[in-house]
Protein backbone atom coordinates (compact mmCIF):
# COMPACT_ATOMS: atom_id res chain seq x y z
CA UNK A 1 0.00 0.00 0.00
CA UNK A 2 1.24 3.48 -0.85
CA UNK A 3 0.68 5.94 1.99
CA UNK A 4 0.38 9.61 1.01
CA UNK A 5 0.20 12.29 3.71
CA UNK A 6 1.30 15.83 4.64
CA UNK A 7 0.63 17.15 1.12
CA UNK A 8 -2.10 18.39 -1.22
CA UNK A 9 0.12 17.75 -4.23
CA UNK A 10 -0.78 14.09 -4.68
CA UNK A 11 -1.19 12.42 -8.07
CA UNK A 12 -2.00 8.93 -9.34
CA UNK A 13 -1.63 8.09 -13.02
CA UNK A 14 -3.38 4.70 -13.12
CA UNK A 15 -7.23 4.58 -13.14
CA UNK A 16 -8.77 4.29 -9.68
CA UNK A 17 -11.91 3.63 -7.68
CA UNK A 18 -12.11 5.82 -4.58
CA UNK A 19 -14.03 6.09 -1.35
CA UNK A 20 -14.06 8.87 1.25
CA UNK A 21 -14.56 9.14 4.99
CA UNK A 22 -13.20 9.57 8.50
CA UNK A 23 -13.02 5.77 8.91
CA UNK A 24 -12.73 6.03 12.66
CA UNK A 25 -12.64 2.44 13.87
CA UNK A 26 -13.25 0.88 10.45
CA UNK A 27 -16.36 -0.94 11.70
CA UNK A 28 -18.61 -3.47 9.94
CA UNK A 29 -20.35 -0.70 8.01
CA UNK A 30 -16.98 0.34 6.63
CA UNK A 31 -16.25 -3.32 5.87
CA UNK A 32 -19.28 -3.34 3.57
CA UNK A 33 -17.92 -0.26 1.83
CA UNK A 34 -14.55 -2.00 1.37
CA UNK A 35 -16.32 -4.95 -0.24
CA UNK A 36 -17.99 -2.62 -2.77
CA UNK A 37 -14.66 -0.89 -3.38
CA UNK A 38 -12.79 -4.12 -4.11
CA UNK A 39 -15.64 -5.48 -6.23
CA UNK A 40 -15.58 -2.39 -8.45
CA UNK A 41 -11.78 -2.56 -8.67
CA UNK A 42 -11.87 -6.19 -9.80
CA UNK A 43 -14.68 -5.70 -12.31
CA UNK A 44 -13.15 -2.62 -13.95
CA UNK A 45 -9.42 -3.17 -13.48
CA UNK A 46 -8.96 -0.21 -11.13
CA UNK A 47 -6.66 0.56 -8.22
CA UNK A 48 -8.32 1.16 -4.84
CA UNK A 49 -7.98 4.52 -3.09
CA UNK A 50 -9.12 5.48 0.41
CA UNK A 51 -9.29 9.24 0.94
CA UNK A 52 -9.39 10.47 4.51
CA UNK A 53 -8.20 13.49 6.49
CA UNK A 54 -5.29 13.84 8.90
CA UNK A 55 -7.65 15.06 11.65
CA UNK A 56 -11.42 14.58 12.08
CA UNK A 57 -13.08 17.51 10.24
CA UNK A 58 -15.35 18.09 13.23
CA UNK A 59 -12.28 18.85 15.35
CA UNK A 60 -11.22 21.62 12.97
CA UNK A 61 -14.68 23.05 12.38
CA UNK A 62 -16.06 22.83 15.94
CA UNK A 63 -12.87 22.43 18.00
CA UNK A 64 -14.40 19.11 19.02
CA UNK A 65 -12.56 17.00 21.60
CA UNK A 66 -14.21 13.64 20.87
CA UNK A 67 -11.76 10.78 21.38
CA UNK A 68 -10.91 8.64 18.36
CA UNK A 69 -11.33 4.87 18.01
CA UNK A 70 -8.27 4.61 15.80
CA UNK A 71 -5.20 6.81 15.58
CA UNK A 72 -3.76 7.56 12.15
CA UNK A 73 -1.11 4.89 12.70
CA UNK A 74 -3.78 2.32 13.55
CA UNK A 75 -5.84 3.28 10.49
CA UNK A 76 -2.84 2.77 8.29
CA UNK A 77 -2.33 -0.71 9.73
CA UNK A 78 -5.99 -1.67 9.17
CA UNK A 79 -6.06 -0.46 5.56
CA UNK A 80 -2.86 -2.38 4.85
CA UNK A 81 -4.64 -5.50 6.12
CA UNK A 82 -7.52 -4.74 3.73
CA UNK A 83 -5.26 -4.68 0.69
CA UNK A 84 -5.89 -1.05 -0.23
CA UNK A 85 -3.56 0.21 -2.97
CA UNK A 86 -3.42 3.90 -1.94
CA UNK A 87 -4.24 5.57 1.37
CA UNK A 88 -4.40 9.35 1.15
CA UNK A 89 -4.38 11.20 4.45
CA UNK A 90 -5.21 14.69 3.27
CA UNK A 91 -4.42 17.75 5.44
CA UNK A 92 -7.73 19.31 6.48
CA UNK A 93 -6.87 22.93 5.66
CA UNK A 94 -9.07 26.02 5.44
CA UNK A 95 -8.75 25.74 1.67
CA UNK A 96 -10.27 22.25 1.80
CA UNK A 97 -12.94 23.36 4.28
CA UNK A 98 -14.13 26.10 1.93
CA UNK A 99 -14.03 24.08 -1.31
CA UNK A 100 -17.33 23.87 -3.17
CA UNK A 101 -18.51 20.34 -4.10
CA UNK A 102 -17.90 20.65 -7.85
CA UNK A 103 -14.41 22.07 -7.30
CA UNK A 104 -13.62 19.15 -5.02
CA UNK A 105 -14.88 16.65 -7.61
CA UNK A 106 -12.88 18.32 -10.40
CA UNK A 107 -9.71 18.30 -8.29
CA UNK A 108 -9.99 14.71 -7.06
CA UNK A 109 -10.99 13.12 -10.37
CA UNK A 110 -8.08 14.77 -12.18
CA UNK A 111 -5.42 14.29 -9.48
CA UNK A 112 -6.31 10.67 -8.75
CA UNK A 113 -7.53 9.46 -12.19
CA UNK A 114 -10.88 8.53 -10.66
CA UNK A 115 -13.18 6.33 -12.75
CA UNK A 116 -15.54 5.28 -9.97
CA UNK A 117 -16.61 6.54 -6.53
CA UNK A 118 -18.08 4.30 -3.82
CA UNK A 119 -20.00 6.07 -1.03
CA UNK A 120 -22.69 5.48 1.56
CA UNK A 121 -26.12 7.07 1.15
CA UNK A 122 -25.33 9.50 4.01
CA UNK A 123 -22.04 10.74 2.53
CA UNK A 124 -21.56 14.54 2.60
CA UNK A 125 -18.64 16.65 1.43
CA UNK A 126 -17.63 20.15 0.40
CA UNK A 127 -18.25 23.55 1.97
CA UNK A 128 -20.88 23.33 4.73
CA UNK A 129 -21.40 19.65 3.76
CA UNK A 130 -23.38 20.85 0.75
CA UNK A 131 -22.39 17.90 -1.46
CA UNK A 132 -23.87 14.39 -1.23
CA UNK A 133 -24.23 11.26 -3.37
CA UNK A 134 -26.82 12.99 -5.57
CA UNK A 135 -24.32 15.76 -6.32
CA UNK A 136 -21.73 13.12 -7.22
CA UNK A 137 -24.22 11.51 -9.60
CA UNK A 138 -25.07 14.86 -11.17
CA UNK A 139 -21.45 15.43 -12.26
CA UNK A 140 -20.71 11.90 -13.49
CA UNK A 141 -20.92 12.74 -17.20
CA UNK A 142 -18.94 15.98 -16.93
CA UNK A 143 -16.01 14.41 -15.05
CA UNK A 144 -16.22 10.89 -16.50
CA UNK A 145 -16.76 8.62 -13.52
CA UNK A 146 -19.42 6.32 -12.10
CA UNK A 147 -20.98 6.55 -8.63
CA UNK A 148 -21.84 3.50 -6.55
CA UNK A 149 -24.12 4.23 -3.57
CA UNK A 150 -25.01 1.72 -0.86
CA UNK A 151 -27.20 1.80 2.24
CA UNK A 152 -25.63 1.80 5.69
CA UNK A 153 -25.54 -1.43 7.68
CA UNK A 154 -27.72 -1.52 10.79
CA UNK A 155 -27.66 -3.23 14.18
CA UNK A 156 -30.48 -2.99 16.76
CA UNK A 157 -32.45 -0.75 14.34
CA UNK A 158 -29.58 1.75 14.35
CA UNK A 159 -26.92 2.60 11.79
CA UNK A 160 -23.57 1.05 12.63
CA UNK A 161 -21.37 4.09 13.13
CA UNK A 162 -18.25 5.22 14.93
CA UNK A 163 -20.48 7.01 17.45
CA UNK A 164 -22.34 3.75 18.20
CA UNK A 165 -19.05 1.89 18.71
CA UNK A 166 -17.63 4.70 20.81
CA UNK A 167 -20.61 4.62 23.17
CA UNK A 168 -20.26 0.87 23.77
CA UNK A 169 -16.51 1.11 24.42
CA UNK A 170 -16.89 4.01 26.83
CA UNK A 171 -19.54 2.01 28.72
CA UNK A 172 -17.24 -1.01 29.00
CA UNK A 173 -19.42 -3.12 26.68
CA UNK A 174 -16.38 -4.42 24.88
CA UNK A 175 -18.03 -7.55 23.44
CA UNK A 176 -20.78 -5.45 21.87
CA UNK A 177 -18.22 -2.96 20.53
CA UNK A 178 -16.18 -5.79 19.03
CA UNK A 179 -19.31 -7.18 17.37
CA UNK A 180 -19.99 -3.79 15.77
CA UNK A 181 -16.36 -3.44 14.70
CA UNK A 182 -16.03 -6.97 13.37
CA UNK A 183 -12.69 -7.40 15.21
CA UNK A 184 -11.37 -6.81 18.76
CA UNK A 185 -10.85 -3.18 19.71
CA UNK A 186 -7.12 -2.61 19.98
CA UNK A 187 -4.40 -0.14 20.80
CA UNK A 188 -0.90 0.26 19.38
CA UNK A 189 1.55 1.46 21.95
CA UNK A 190 5.21 1.80 22.78
CA UNK A 191 6.14 0.03 26.02
CA UNK A 192 7.33 2.41 28.76
CA UNK A 193 9.29 1.98 31.96
CA UNK A 194 6.99 1.77 34.97
CA UNK A 195 7.38 1.69 38.75
CA UNK A 196 8.27 -2.05 38.76
CA UNK A 197 5.60 -2.87 41.39
CA UNK A 198 4.31 -5.81 39.34
CA UNK A 199 7.80 -7.19 38.86
CA UNK A 200 8.42 -7.04 42.63
CA UNK A 201 5.24 -9.12 43.14
CA UNK A 202 6.41 -11.67 40.58
CA UNK A 203 3.82 -10.45 38.07
CA UNK A 204 5.76 -8.21 35.66
CA UNK A 205 3.52 -5.90 33.68
CA UNK A 206 4.08 -3.50 30.82
CA UNK A 207 3.02 0.13 30.83
CA UNK A 208 1.77 1.68 27.61
CA UNK A 209 2.02 5.17 26.15
CA UNK A 210 -1.15 6.34 24.41
CA UNK A 211 -1.89 9.52 22.44
CA UNK A 212 -4.24 11.92 24.23
CA UNK A 213 -6.87 11.56 21.49
CA UNK A 214 -7.18 7.75 21.81
CA UNK A 215 -10.41 6.47 23.37
CA UNK A 216 -9.91 3.98 26.17
CA UNK A 217 -12.57 1.60 27.47
CA UNK A 218 -13.90 2.52 30.90
CA UNK A 219 -11.63 1.91 33.87
CA UNK A 220 -11.39 -1.72 34.89
CA UNK A 221 -9.71 -5.04 34.21
CA UNK A 222 -10.04 -6.79 30.84
CA UNK A 223 -9.17 -10.06 29.18
CA UNK A 224 -6.89 -9.04 26.31
CA UNK A 225 -4.55 -10.53 23.75
CA UNK A 226 -1.18 -9.01 23.01
CA UNK A 227 0.60 -9.24 19.67
CA UNK A 228 4.40 -8.96 19.67
CA UNK A 229 6.33 -9.25 16.41
CA UNK A 230 3.47 -11.15 14.78
CA UNK A 231 2.92 -13.61 17.66
CA UNK A 232 -0.17 -13.39 19.88
CA UNK A 233 -0.31 -14.12 23.61
CA UNK A 234 -3.12 -14.22 26.15
CA UNK A 235 -2.97 -11.27 28.51
CA UNK A 236 -4.88 -9.29 31.13
CA UNK A 237 -4.98 -5.48 31.15
CA UNK A 238 -5.90 -2.85 33.71
CA UNK A 239 -7.16 0.56 32.66
CA UNK A 240 -7.10 3.13 35.40
CA UNK A 241 -5.05 4.96 38.00
CA UNK A 242 -3.68 2.05 40.09
CA UNK A 243 -5.24 3.47 43.31
CA UNK A 244 -3.62 0.82 45.54
CA UNK A 245 -0.19 2.16 44.56
CA UNK A 246 -0.89 5.90 44.65
CA UNK A 247 -3.78 8.38 44.70
CA UNK A 248 -2.23 10.61 42.04
CA UNK A 249 -1.52 8.28 39.12
CA UNK A 250 -2.79 9.38 35.69
CA UNK A 251 -5.09 7.03 33.77
CA UNK A 252 -3.05 4.45 31.90
CA UNK A 253 -2.98 0.90 30.56
CA UNK A 254 -0.98 -1.84 32.26
CA UNK A 255 -0.80 -5.37 30.81
CA UNK A 256 0.43 -8.72 32.07
CA UNK A 257 1.30 -11.10 29.22
CA UNK A 258 0.87 -14.81 29.92
CA UNK A 259 3.62 -17.24 28.93
CA UNK A 260 5.98 -14.53 27.74
CA UNK A 261 9.52 -13.75 28.81
CA UNK A 262 11.64 -11.05 27.26
CA UNK A 263 12.40 -7.34 27.20
CA UNK A 264 9.82 -5.10 25.55
CA UNK A 265 10.85 -1.57 26.55
CA UNK A 266 10.49 0.89 23.65
CA UNK A 267 8.94 -1.78 21.40
CA UNK A 268 5.55 -1.14 19.78
CA UNK A 269 2.96 -3.82 20.57
CA UNK A 270 -0.74 -4.35 19.93
CA UNK A 271 -3.19 -5.05 22.77
CA UNK A 272 -6.71 -6.16 21.81
CA UNK A 273 -9.61 -6.08 24.30
CA UNK A 274 -11.80 -9.19 24.46
CA UNK A 275 -13.92 -9.10 27.63
CA UNK A 276 -14.54 -7.04 30.75
CA UNK A 277 -13.60 -8.78 34.01
CA UNK A 278 -14.22 -6.29 36.81
CA UNK A 279 -14.03 -2.68 37.90
CA UNK A 280 -10.81 -1.16 39.17
CA UNK A 281 -10.64 -0.93 42.97
CA UNK A 282 -8.29 0.08 45.75
CA UNK A 283 -6.98 -2.76 47.91
CA UNK A 284 -5.84 -2.44 51.52
CA UNK A 285 -2.46 -4.04 50.83
CA UNK A 286 -0.17 -5.22 48.06
CA UNK A 287 -0.73 -8.91 48.99
CA UNK A 288 -4.48 -8.40 48.48
CA UNK A 289 -3.79 -6.75 45.11
CA UNK A 290 -1.45 -9.60 44.15
CA UNK A 291 -4.10 -12.19 45.03
CA UNK A 292 -6.70 -10.41 42.89
CA UNK A 293 -4.31 -10.07 39.95
CA UNK A 294 -3.63 -13.80 40.13
CA UNK A 295 -7.38 -14.43 39.96
CA UNK A 296 -7.64 -12.08 36.95
CA UNK A 297 -4.80 -13.94 35.24
CA UNK A 298 -6.65 -17.24 35.82
CA UNK A 299 -9.74 -15.70 34.18
CA UNK A 300 -7.68 -14.67 31.16
CA UNK A 301 -6.01 -18.10 31.01
CA UNK A 302 -9.40 -19.85 30.95
CA UNK A 303 -10.95 -17.44 28.44
CA UNK A 304 -11.87 -19.10 25.16
CA UNK A 305 -10.44 -17.06 22.26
Amino acid sequence: MEYINHTLEFHIDEPTVITFGKFDGLHRGHELLMEHLHKMAEECGLKTVVFTFDIPPKKQVQDDSVKVLTTNEEKRYIFEQHGIDYLIECPFTKEIMGMEPENFIAWITKALSVKSMVVGDDFCFGHNRSGNHKVLQAFEEKYHYKTVVFQKMQEDHRDISSTFVREEIAAGNIKKANHLLGYPYFIFSKVLHGNQIGRKMGIPTINMFLPAEKLLPKNGVYVTQTTISGKTYKSVSNIGCKPTISENNPVGVETYILDFEGELYDKVIQVSFLDYIREEKKFDSLPELQNQIEQDIKTAQDFSF
